[in-house]
């Protein structure tokens, strides 16, 4: 996991710093006498989330960031935020894209505390698409008021309960999870070119694709799988992928995941020394569960018993 922490009143050094933590920007202060600029990231390598208090009103002129940037206003405003077609202003609970990553975009920061989280566009692709086809956001404002709670929810759990500790981002299943999860709470927040699910039929939802699906989930288990990984394996479109879990199993393809690792958790759990010093937060993180709480939920409601009951030999 990668981190970083900024302070400084130096608009010089802050101007420096937010072009190599971004992108090539000029930035002015309108605020005499008060340019103090505090920063933190924490990121993996396809996601990050930085927290930022500018306690003076700043111009900017961003190129573009090759990224999706999404930004949840806390404190302050953002005003005359815009690019190619675009003209907004912002404040406390807005949740937005800045601007689509191969545009440029200007505005002014004033005197506020905000959010910005960068993802790899990619990820868009891998949730959503076939692979064969970049996924684009079509607005800069989510669908809806419950689209953006949502959406403010899911960046809040992966900046608290993800990125706050090396030791549960740095594990591979948990990284590549919560991306993934941010990625689809994206898409469910914002418009874009993802196409609804088209009628599959045919060979597209015939039980042979569930079969090549359903191998392919147990022999990757412990590796980080993606949903596009998963369709590529059964020869179909993901959205075809998902049609058919639906059909058939009542399920989606990463609820299958998850109940696959959760037997391989469940398996170590049993298996384990007690005296080993091995513990339940260790075996739940190895399999991609990074919350112990919910995974002691989950297990309970599989297996009827508490994940250190079964660590214990019960």
């Amino acid at each position: 996991m990668d981190t970083l922490t900024f302070d400084s009143r130096d608009l010089d050094v802050t101007e420096d710093f937010l072009s190599r933590a971004y992108a090539t920007m000029r930035i002015a202060s309108g605020t005499p006498g008060s340019t103090r600029a505090q920063i933190h990231r924490a990121g993996i390598p396809t996601v990050s989330v930085d927290e930022l208090a500018l306690d003076f009103e700043m111009a900017y002129s961003v190129s573009p960031l090759g990224r999706i940037c999404l930004c949840v206003v806390h404190e302050g405003t953002v005003r005359d935020h815009g690019f190619q077609g675009v003209e907004d202003s912002f404040g406390p609970g807005d949740v937005v894209l800045f601007a689509p990553p191969d545009l440029p975009y200007e505005g002014r920061i004033c005197n506020a505390r905000y959010n910005i989280t960068m993802l790899d566009p990619a990820l868009l692709a891998q949730v959503a698409g076939d692979g064969s086809r970049p996924v684009r956001l079509t607005g800069h404002r989510p669908r809806s008021a419950a689209a953006a709670r949502h959406l403010s929810r899911t960046i809040a759990h992966l900046r608290d309960d993800v990125l706050s500790d090396a030791e549960i981002a740095d594990q591979p299943l948990i990284a590549a999870t919560a991306a993934q999860h941010l990625a689809a709470s994206v898409l469910a927040a914002f418009p874009n070119t993802a196409l609804d699910e088209p009628a599959a039929h045919g060979t597209e939802a015939h039980p042979a694709v569930l079969r090549r699906a359903l191998a392919y989930i147990d022999d990757h288990a412990d590796q980080p799988v993606t949903v596009a990984d998963i369709a590529a394996a059964a020869h179909v479109t993901v959205r075809a992928l998902q049609y058919a879990f639906r059909r058939h199993l009542d399920t989606t393809p990463l609820a299958q995941l998850r109940r696959v690792r959760l037997a391989h958790a469940h398996h170590e759990l049993v298996a384990a020394d007690p005296g080993s010093g091995t513990t339940v937060t260790e075996i739940a993180a190895r399999w991609g569960f990074h919350h112990p709480g919910r995974f002691a939920s989950l297990y309970r409601d599989t297996y009827r018993k508490a994940p250190h009951e079964a660590l214990a030999g019960g």
